[in-house]
């Protein structure tokens, strides 16, 4: 399998995958299933891997890519004619597909209690700090939502500066937890507790996920801290 199903209690007519990197046509580098058109591999072998996604799958309908900007945009996807600069979307609508693209960086989905709405975030450390999800969330409308975090650097390898850390404690001193120092001044940053403390401050407690790093899972997983170039995989989601 390409891919794998996030294990989270949401309603039967929510569908969601994350890809790994095994089963494309991409060589060298990007070896094989990178989704991502913006990296340099060839054009062609991505669009062949984009095909077998949405063939795999039998996707209702294209995916909704964005330009992915480390930013917090959030855009309706089913409003969406063309690749816009953003970094999350979500649909109220059937059969739209909201997708996000990783190799280190946090995706997070987001669904509906009542099977209604669902969201794609693509959470890197200056999204999140940012307010990416908070963003996606007031888009939605709701709080009454399911998350679930896929695969992202995992606390033993996310080594960030002081001013990371001074980023997020300015916003939130619970975010301290989510840091621990090392001797080098450096800290060992837990992206998968930013990203569950930054929900929990909307009164959103159903996370699941967080059990992965792409950094160590190099069979499975792109790591952009582990090879520099790289692919991406996707996470994406949508409701029937």
């Amino acid at each position: 399998m390409n891919w794998t199903k996030p294990d989270w209690p949401v309603t039967a007519n929510i569908h969601a995958v994350t890809t790994f990197r095994s089963g494309g046509v991409s060589q060298g580098l990007y070896d094989s299933f990178n989704l991502a058109l913006h990296v340099n591999d060839r054009a062609d072998d991505v669009l062949n891997n984009r095909h077998i996604l949405s063939h795999g799958l039998s996707l209702p309908s294209e995916p909704v890519w964005m330009q992915q900007v480390h930013g917090t945009r959030v855009i309706k996807a089913d409003q969406c004619t063309q690749v816009e600069d953003a970094d999350a979307s979500y649909t109220d609508q059937r059969d739209t597909v909201c997708v996000v693209m990783t190799a280190d960086c946090l995706p997070v989905l987001l669904a509906s209690a009542d099977g209604t709405q669902v969201a794609a975030i693509h959470a890197g450390w200056r999204g999140l700090c940012a307010g990416i999800i908070g963003n996606t969330v007031k888009s939605l409308g709701t709080t009454d939502l399911f998350a679930w975090l896929g695969p992202a650097i995992g606390s033993t390898y996310f080594e960030v500066g002081q001013e990371v850390v001074d980023a997020f404690v300015n916003k939130s001193e619970k975010f301290a937890e989510a840091f621990t120092p090392q001797e080098n001044e450096k800290y060992l940053a837990d992206i998968y507790q930013l990203a569950t403390i930054d929900l929990a401050s909307m009164g959103i407690d159903r996370v699941y996920g967080g059990q992965f790093c792409t950094v160590t899972e190099k069979e499975r997983f792109y790591s952009y801290r582990r090879d520099g170039e790289t692919g991406r995989m996707a996470t994406l989601i949508w409701r029937d």
